[in-house]
Protein backbone atom coordinates (compact mmCIF):
# COMPACT_ATOMS: atom_id res chain seq x y z
CA UNK A 1 0.00 0.00 0.00
CA UNK A 2 1.45 3.36 -1.06
CA UNK A 3 1.62 6.21 1.42
CA UNK A 4 2.50 9.88 1.50
CA UNK A 5 5.59 10.66 3.53
CA UNK A 6 7.89 13.55 4.31
CA UNK A 7 11.25 11.80 4.37
CA UNK A 8 14.37 13.38 5.81
CA UNK A 9 17.37 13.48 3.48
CA UNK A 10 20.16 12.02 5.61
CA UNK A 11 22.88 11.58 2.98
CA UNK A 12 23.61 13.01 -0.46
CA UNK A 13 26.31 11.80 -2.87
CA UNK A 14 27.27 12.99 -6.34
CA UNK A 15 28.26 9.92 -8.36
CA UNK A 16 28.80 11.76 -11.65
CA UNK A 17 28.48 15.43 -12.65
CA UNK A 18 24.76 14.87 -13.33
CA UNK A 19 23.97 11.79 -11.21
CA UNK A 20 23.07 11.89 -7.51
CA UNK A 21 22.36 9.30 -4.84
CA UNK A 22 20.00 10.32 -2.05
CA UNK A 23 19.45 8.42 1.20
CA UNK A 24 16.23 9.25 3.02
CA UNK A 25 14.71 8.05 6.27
CA UNK A 26 11.53 6.23 5.28
CA UNK A 27 11.08 3.16 7.52
CA UNK A 28 7.44 2.55 6.67
CA UNK A 29 8.14 2.49 2.93
CA UNK A 30 11.29 0.40 3.36
CA UNK A 31 9.33 -2.17 5.35
CA UNK A 32 6.91 -2.93 2.51
CA UNK A 33 8.86 -2.12 -0.68
CA UNK A 34 10.09 -4.89 -2.99
CA UNK A 35 12.69 -5.02 -5.77
CA UNK A 36 11.18 -3.23 -8.75
CA UNK A 37 9.05 -0.75 -6.82
CA UNK A 38 9.54 2.97 -7.33
CA UNK A 39 8.63 6.22 -5.60
CA UNK A 40 6.97 9.45 -6.75
CA UNK A 41 8.68 12.64 -5.57
CA UNK A 42 7.34 16.17 -5.41
CA UNK A 43 10.43 18.25 -6.08
CA UNK A 44 9.14 21.62 -4.84
CA UNK A 45 6.39 23.26 -2.81
CA UNK A 46 5.87 25.74 -5.64
CA UNK A 47 3.30 25.28 -8.40
CA UNK A 48 6.00 24.85 -11.05
CA UNK A 49 6.95 22.13 -11.78
CA UNK A 50 3.66 20.70 -10.58
CA UNK A 51 3.93 17.00 -11.43
CA UNK A 52 5.81 14.48 -9.33
CA UNK A 53 8.88 12.66 -10.67
CA UNK A 54 8.91 8.84 -10.73
CA UNK A 55 12.27 7.49 -9.50
CA UNK A 56 13.20 3.86 -9.05
CA UNK A 57 14.34 2.50 -5.70
CA UNK A 58 18.03 1.68 -5.69
CA UNK A 59 18.55 0.17 -2.22
CA UNK A 60 16.47 -0.70 0.83
CA UNK A 61 18.35 -0.66 4.14
CA UNK A 62 15.75 -2.49 6.20
CA UNK A 63 17.84 -2.53 9.36
CA UNK A 64 18.01 1.27 9.54
CA UNK A 65 14.86 2.21 7.64
CA UNK A 66 16.82 4.02 4.94
CA UNK A 67 15.66 4.19 1.33
CA UNK A 68 18.19 5.09 -1.35
CA UNK A 69 17.43 6.30 -4.86
CA UNK A 70 19.65 7.48 -7.70
CA UNK A 71 18.64 9.93 -10.40
CA UNK A 72 20.10 11.82 -13.31
CA UNK A 73 19.50 15.53 -13.75
CA UNK A 74 17.55 15.80 -16.99
CA UNK A 75 15.35 18.85 -16.60
CA UNK A 76 13.98 21.50 -14.28
CA UNK A 77 12.42 19.09 -11.79
CA UNK A 78 15.46 16.89 -11.23
CA UNK A 79 17.69 19.97 -11.18
CA UNK A 80 15.64 21.35 -8.29
CA UNK A 81 15.80 17.99 -6.53
CA UNK A 82 19.58 17.78 -6.93
CA UNK A 83 19.93 21.06 -5.02
CA UNK A 84 18.24 19.71 -1.88
CA UNK A 85 20.48 19.75 1.18
CA UNK A 86 20.94 17.10 3.87
CA UNK A 87 18.35 17.61 6.60
CA UNK A 88 15.59 18.77 4.27
CA UNK A 89 12.26 16.99 3.95
CA UNK A 90 11.35 15.29 0.67
CA UNK A 91 7.70 14.70 -0.23
CA UNK A 92 7.40 11.05 -1.32
CA UNK A 93 4.66 8.63 -2.34
CA UNK A 94 5.72 5.02 -2.12
CA UNK A 95 6.19 2.23 -2.62
CA UNK A 96 4.50 2.49 -6.03
CA UNK A 97 3.96 -0.27 -8.57
CA UNK A 98 2.15 -3.59 -8.40
CA UNK A 99 4.45 -5.49 -10.77
CA UNK A 100 7.76 -6.27 -9.08
CA UNK A 101 10.60 -8.69 -9.85
CA UNK A 102 9.67 -12.31 -9.10
CA UNK A 103 12.61 -14.71 -8.90
CA UNK A 104 11.71 -17.32 -6.26
CA UNK A 105 11.16 -20.10 -8.82
CA UNK A 106 14.58 -19.75 -10.45
CA UNK A 107 18.17 -20.46 -9.42
CA UNK A 108 20.49 -19.14 -12.14
CA UNK A 109 19.30 -15.61 -12.77
CA UNK A 110 20.66 -13.08 -15.25
CA UNK A 111 20.30 -9.40 -14.42
CA UNK A 112 20.98 -7.07 -17.34
CA UNK A 113 20.89 -3.29 -17.39
CA UNK A 114 22.04 -0.38 -19.48
CA UNK A 115 22.87 3.23 -18.63
CA UNK A 116 20.74 4.72 -15.86
CA UNK A 117 18.51 1.63 -16.12
CA UNK A 118 20.94 -0.22 -13.87
CA UNK A 119 19.75 1.61 -10.74
CA UNK A 120 16.59 -0.44 -9.93
CA UNK A 121 18.49 -3.69 -10.50
CA UNK A 122 20.76 -3.37 -7.47
CA UNK A 123 18.12 -4.24 -4.86
CA UNK A 124 17.08 -7.22 -6.99
CA UNK A 125 20.64 -8.54 -7.20
CA UNK A 126 21.21 -7.97 -3.47
CA UNK A 127 18.05 -9.81 -2.43
CA UNK A 128 18.52 -12.68 -4.87
CA UNK A 129 22.11 -13.30 -3.83
CA UNK A 130 21.11 -13.17 -0.15
CA UNK A 131 18.65 -15.96 -0.94
CA UNK A 132 21.45 -18.06 -2.44
CA UNK A 133 20.51 -17.57 -6.06
CA UNK A 134 23.31 -17.71 -8.64
CA UNK A 135 23.37 -14.10 -9.81
CA UNK A 136 25.14 -13.09 -13.03
CA UNK A 137 24.92 -9.36 -13.71
CA UNK A 138 25.52 -7.75 -17.10
CA UNK A 139 25.90 -3.96 -17.16
CA UNK A 140 26.36 -1.97 -20.36
CA UNK A 141 27.45 1.66 -20.70
CA UNK A 142 28.30 3.95 -23.61
CA UNK A 143 31.86 4.62 -22.46
CA UNK A 144 34.10 4.78 -19.40
CA UNK A 145 32.68 8.21 -18.49
CA UNK A 146 29.24 6.70 -17.92
CA UNK A 147 30.22 3.70 -15.79
CA UNK A 148 28.66 3.73 -12.30
CA UNK A 149 28.20 1.31 -9.38
CA UNK A 150 30.74 -1.27 -10.54
CA UNK A 151 31.96 -2.11 -7.04
CA UNK A 152 28.45 -2.08 -5.59
CA UNK A 153 27.15 -4.61 -8.14
CA UNK A 154 30.28 -6.71 -7.78
CA UNK A 155 29.43 -7.28 -4.12
CA UNK A 156 25.92 -8.50 -4.83
CA UNK A 157 26.68 -10.68 -7.87
CA UNK A 158 28.33 -14.06 -8.20
CA UNK A 159 29.70 -12.78 -11.49
CA UNK A 160 29.71 -9.25 -12.94
CA UNK A 161 30.22 -8.61 -16.66
CA UNK A 162 30.64 -4.95 -17.53
CA UNK A 163 30.78 -3.63 -21.09
CA UNK A 164 31.25 -0.32 -22.88
CA UNK A 165 30.10 0.33 -26.43
CA UNK A 166 33.45 1.87 -27.43
CA UNK A 167 35.73 -0.41 -25.42
CA UNK A 168 37.08 2.43 -23.30
CA UNK A 169 36.51 0.38 -20.14
CA UNK A 170 36.12 -3.33 -19.36
CA UNK A 171 34.73 -5.46 -22.21
CA UNK A 172 34.04 -3.89 -25.59
CA UNK A 173 30.59 -4.43 -27.07
CA UNK A 174 27.09 -4.95 -25.76
CA UNK A 175 26.09 -6.71 -22.55
CA UNK A 176 23.45 -8.77 -24.35
CA UNK A 177 26.13 -10.55 -26.40
CA UNK A 178 27.65 -11.97 -23.21
CA UNK A 179 24.21 -12.88 -21.90
CA UNK A 180 23.48 -14.82 -25.09
CA UNK A 181 26.70 -16.83 -24.74
CA UNK A 182 25.83 -17.78 -21.17
CA UNK A 183 22.31 -18.81 -22.18
CA UNK A 184 23.71 -21.06 -24.89
CA UNK A 185 26.10 -22.55 -22.30
CA UNK A 186 23.18 -23.41 -20.02
CA UNK A 187 24.21 -20.99 -17.29
CA UNK A 188 20.94 -19.02 -17.16
CA UNK A 189 17.34 -19.99 -16.34
CA UNK A 190 15.72 -16.54 -16.13
CA UNK A 191 16.35 -12.91 -17.16
CA UNK A 192 15.58 -9.56 -15.46
CA UNK A 193 16.16 -6.36 -17.40
CA UNK A 194 15.94 -2.59 -17.20
CA UNK A 195 17.40 0.02 -19.52
CA UNK A 196 16.88 1.89 -22.78
CA UNK A 197 14.13 0.59 -25.06
CA UNK A 198 16.45 -0.71 -27.82
CA UNK A 199 18.23 -2.85 -25.24
CA UNK A 200 14.97 -4.10 -23.74
CA UNK A 201 13.61 -5.01 -27.17
CA UNK A 202 16.78 -6.97 -27.92
CA UNK A 203 16.57 -8.78 -24.58
CA UNK A 204 12.90 -9.54 -25.15
CA UNK A 205 13.65 -10.95 -28.61
CA UNK A 206 16.49 -13.09 -27.26
CA UNK A 207 14.40 -14.43 -24.40
CA UNK A 208 11.53 -15.39 -26.69
CA UNK A 209 13.87 -17.09 -29.17
CA UNK A 210 15.66 -19.04 -26.44
CA UNK A 211 12.42 -19.70 -24.49
CA UNK A 212 13.89 -18.22 -21.32
CA UNK A 213 11.50 -16.57 -18.78
CA UNK A 214 12.16 -12.84 -18.85
CA UNK A 215 10.90 -9.89 -16.82
CA UNK A 216 11.42 -6.27 -17.88
CA UNK A 217 11.11 -3.05 -15.91
CA UNK A 218 9.71 -0.33 -18.15
CA UNK A 219 10.60 3.31 -17.65
CA UNK A 220 7.70 5.42 -18.87
CA UNK A 221 6.72 9.00 -18.08
CA UNK A 222 4.39 8.70 -15.10
CA UNK A 223 2.86 12.03 -14.20
CA UNK A 224 0.74 10.78 -11.31
CA UNK A 225 2.02 7.28 -10.52
CA UNK A 226 -1.45 6.25 -9.41
CA UNK A 227 -3.18 5.27 -12.66
CA UNK A 228 -5.21 8.47 -12.91
CA UNK A 229 -3.57 10.40 -15.73
CA UNK A 230 -3.33 7.35 -18.05
CA UNK A 231 -0.09 8.66 -19.55
CA UNK A 232 2.03 5.52 -19.11
CA UNK A 233 0.10 2.99 -21.18
CA UNK A 234 1.84 -0.03 -22.70
CA UNK A 235 0.17 -2.30 -25.24
CA UNK A 236 -0.47 -5.91 -24.29
CA UNK A 237 1.10 -8.47 -26.61
CA UNK A 238 -2.04 -10.55 -27.14
CA UNK A 239 -4.48 -7.73 -27.80
CA UNK A 240 -6.03 -7.66 -31.32
CA UNK A 241 -4.71 -5.05 -33.76
CA UNK A 242 -8.18 -3.64 -34.40
CA UNK A 243 -8.93 -3.33 -30.66
CA UNK A 244 -5.65 -2.85 -28.79
CA UNK A 245 -5.61 -3.30 -25.04
CA UNK A 246 -3.30 -1.48 -22.68
CA UNK A 247 -1.89 -1.74 -19.18
CA UNK A 248 -0.62 1.21 -17.20
CA UNK A 249 3.01 0.94 -16.18
CA UNK A 250 2.53 2.70 -12.84
CA UNK A 251 -0.18 0.29 -11.67
CA UNK A 252 0.28 -3.03 -13.50
CA UNK A 253 4.06 -2.58 -13.67
CA UNK A 254 6.66 -1.29 -13.80
CA UNK A 255 7.84 -4.93 -14.09
CA UNK A 256 6.17 -7.13 -16.69
CA UNK A 257 6.69 -10.56 -18.18
CA UNK A 258 8.49 -9.70 -21.43
CA UNK A 259 6.19 -11.99 -23.44
CA UNK A 260 3.10 -10.08 -22.31
CA UNK A 261 3.87 -6.53 -23.55
CA UNK A 262 4.81 -4.60 -26.69
CA UNK A 263 7.14 -1.64 -26.26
Amino acid sequence: MSEFLLAELVKKEQLKPDIYKFSVKAPSIVETAKPGNFIEIRVTDQTEPFLRRPISIYNLDRENGILEFIFQVKGKGTDILAKREVGSQIDIIGPVGYGTFQYADYEKIAIIGGGIGVFPLYELAKCAKAENKEVTTYLGFRSKDFVVLKEEFKKVSNQLILTTDDGSYAEKGFAINYLEKDIEAGKIDSIYACGPLPMLRAVQKLALEKEIPCQVSLEEKMACGLGVCLGCAVKTAKSPKDAPEYWHVCKAGPVFQAKDVEF
